[in-house]
């Protein structure tokens, strides 16, 4: 019963044209997929470094002057810095957790770092799913070659 678990590997040089055109298409898909994920993880990787870039820009010196604060993307409003010791982090699903400079910038390198991980593992993923495209690829136009022979044989 085990074995009937187990999935079945079969060798991409026994199928046709066709289902290797099938193949393809699958692995196309999952590689844009894969490489729309890894954008993703940048773009974030970047907000969180710019965070911390933020958060460093906090100075004693600033206190008490006026800043203008970010209710939504396009929309800020003067305000005062009242403390420069303590920020403000969302940590995620809309909770938002006071911390002190030093906090916030080590929870921001930690999310980069998490980031950067996920990122080489993303990347290795990718790196195979290329390289079992272009085989793939290969084997699809050997195929189409010996038909083509063959044909012109006949």
């Amino acid at each position: 019963m085990s074995s009937q678990n187990q999935p079945q590997t079969i060798s991409i040089a026994d199928l046709d044209v066709a289902q290797l055109a099938d193949v393809r298409k699958q692995l196309e898909e999952e590689l844009n997929h894969l490489t729309n994920s890894f954008a993703q993880l940048k773009q974030a990787q970047a907000k969180f470094k710019s965070c911390v870039k933020n958060v460093q820009e906090l100075k004693s010196q600033n206190k008490d002057k006026t800043i203008l604060v970010p209710l939504t993307n396009s929309l800020y409003v003067p305000g005062r810095l009242c403390d420069v010791e303590y920020v403000i982090v969302d940590v995620g699903t809309g909770y938002y957790v006071r911390k002190t400079r030093e906090q916030a910038v080590k929870h921001y390198n930690d999310k980069v770092g998490f980031i950067q991980s996920n990122l080489e593992t993303l990347e290795e993923s990718i790196q195979k799913k290329r390289e079992n495209l272009n085989y793939l690829i290969q084997v699809m136009q050997s195929k189409i070659q010996g038909q083509a022979q063959a044909s012109s044989k006949s």
